[in-house]
């Protein structure tokens, strides 16, 4: 007998069907093994795919597992803040419940959901931050289709992660963000081959916050329209250079998306220990779009 599986997509980071970040969530990941998995992300191509079982933690409600088309991610935000809608919709979440956390393999991911209704809007606190090192600006410029000039002056080319690694990129300007194409060879080369050459971010302060896009080819996704993995160590990045404000409760937008028609709106709130960083929160909404079931071959 063939094997059907449930699945939803979502979108992400957006409070507009078509728009956003794309999702695709099973709500029961049953037997599937981990190649199946893997398989069923490509197959689906969407930036990511999430698996849900249950927790092995007693303090979380669900555990996610997350693939691009190429691999397992150990966290990322969009599809994090889209199980949690998908789990709420489903009433997998305890009624009532406004603080919570999610299972990944960072650990537990701690939510704070602001509203469960339209608009759906959540909050997850991004694990712990680390930026650096920096890197040459003109291979890394040359390595994304950019001259020296289109890098803005003064801030450098510095790797940071939350879980994956990112190359934060930042520009003079949106034209130069729209320019932006990788090559993701000579990004590696121009690197020394550092995990932040998988995954370049790109983007330019406008008031409130950034105008940005995010190439991954190496991990199956040649541009992703909203990373919110992305976004905390965007924040610290921020912070750290003096591009917004070093004060618990601070706010930014990341505007993501715009170029390949998917504007994408993520925000992130800094969180300091005392006078110390700590983290930053990233949230956002997300709508319902597809219902749809995926068979498999008995096996």
């Amino acid at each position: 007998m063939s094997r059907a599986y449930r699945y939803s997509v979502v979108d992400v980071f957006t409070e507009t069907p078509l728009e956003g970040n794309p999702l695709a969530v099973f709500l029961d990941g049953g037997d599937l093994s981990d190649r199946e998995m893997q398989s069923i992300a490509r197959e689906l191509n969407l930036s990511e795919t999430v698996f849900v079982f249950p927790p092995s933690r007693a303090d979380c409600v669900a555990r996610l597992r997350i693939f691009t088309p190429a691999a397992e991610m150990p966290f990322a935000g969009h599809p994090t803040l889209g199980t949690v809608f998908a789990l709420v919709r489903a009433g997998r979440v305890p009624s009532g419940a406004g603080e919570f956390a999610v299972e990944e393999k960072v650990g537990a991911v701690a939510i704070r959901l602001e509203r469960a209704a339209d608009p759906f809007v959540a909050w997850l606190r991004t694990p712990p931050i680390t930026l650096g090192p920096e890197f040459e600006r003109d291979a890394c410029a040359s390595a994304l289709g950019l001259e020296p000039a289109d890098l803005l002056s003064g801030y450098p080319i510095e790797a940071g992660s939350a879980g994956p690694w990112f190359l934060y990129v930042p520009l003079v300007d949106r034209a130069a963000v729209d320019r932006a194409f990788l090559d993701p060879p000579a990004l590696l080369r121009a690197v020394a081959g550092h995990p932040a050459g998988n995954a370049a971010f790109v983007f330019t302060p406008v008031a409130g916050g950034v105008y940005a896009r995010m190439f991954a080819r190496e991990l199956g996704v040649v541009e992703d329209p909203a990373t919110g993995s992305a976004t905390g160590p965007l924040g610290a990045y921020l912070v750290k250079y003096g591009l917004l404000a070093a004060r618990d409760g601070a706010r930014f937008t990341n505007e993501q998306g715009v170029k390949m028609g998917r504007r994408s709106l993520l925000h992130g709130i800094v969180r300091m220990r005392g006078a110390e960083f700590d983290t930053i929160d990233v949230g956002g909404s997300a709508v319902a779009l597809i219902e749809a079931t995926l068979t498999l071959p008995p096996r």
